[in-house]
């Protein structure tokens, strides 16, 4: 069977664990070039595209913190020398902390905004630049949280409203460069980080699952599968959406 990637490169920012290694993997899988972007797990990284090797897909780990600007060129001009011009974007990077309206700081804030909302937009801004003239795809992963709006959630939640409203704006911006732009928004997925939170067990995942229409957290594999519906031809005509994929919770 033919893969539906064969031929594409991507570019996923923050795969070096979690979603974003599932996704990484997954485009492989598809057929995709893969770029496997990290911030401080070279060895992370390294896995991913080892395991990517191993499945007879090609990948090259790269560099690059989404909170430097600086740095965001290097990591866009080193995907695009080692695997050539760009055709798909996942913008996965991002970072999350907790905290009540009292315990809220200007470093909360902008730990938060710079990771998840310029370098989203920075990142976007330099690989448009860089992609295949025919066009191509981005995703932005956002989350389920900005509709969800949970208490002591106030920062994390606006920056994932903002990704909805970005992903929007852009596909009305990039539209004429026949680049699709959609945003997949996860419930709760076991990722290495829910589990060093401590979130994947007690009273936090006994919570989600009983909100959850579908009664149970979801798989990292379960967010790749609809980001490579989305980046693939299946999805020609599908732009501007924000995709919940939280077992029916909003």
């Amino acid at each position: 069977m033919t893969k539906k990637l064969t031929g594409k490169v991507a570019l996923v920012t923050g795969a070096s664990k979690g979603i974003g290694a599932g996704i990484a993997l997954r485009l492989a899988d598809e057929g995709a070039a893969v770029a496997v972007n990290y911030s401080s797990s070279k060895e992370g990284a390294d896995r991913v595209v080892a395991e990517i090797t191993r499945r007879g897909g090609k990948a090259v780990a790269v560099h690059g913190n989404l909170s430097v600007p600086e740095e965001i060129t290097s990591l866009v001009d080193g995907t695009k020398k080692a695997l050539g011009a760009i055709d798909i974007l996942v913008n996965n990077a991002g970072v999350y902390e907790l905290a009540p309206l009292d315990a809220i700081t200007p470093e909360h804030f902008h730990k938060q905004f710079n990771v998840n909302v310029l370098g989203l937009l920075l990142v976007t801004q330099e690989a448009v630049h860089a992609f295949n003239d025919n066009g191509g795809s981005i995703v932005n992963i956002s989350s389920g949280i900005s509709t969800l709006t949970p208490p002591n959630s106030a920062v994390y939640t606006a920056t994932k409203s903002a990704v909805d409203s970005i992903t929007m704006v852009l596909s009305k911006e990039l539209a004429p460069k026949n680049i699709r732009v959609n945003a997949v928004n996860p419930g709760m997925i076991e990722t290495e980080g829910v589990v060093a939170a401590g979130f994947h067990e007690g009273d936090m995942r006994k919570w989600i699952e009983s909100v959850t229409p579908m009664a149970r957290i979801g798989t990292v594999d379960e967010i790749a599968a609809v980001v490579a519906f989305l980046v693939s031809s299946e999805a020609a005509y599908v732009t501007g959406e924000t995709l919940h994929v939280t077992g029916g919770l909003r």
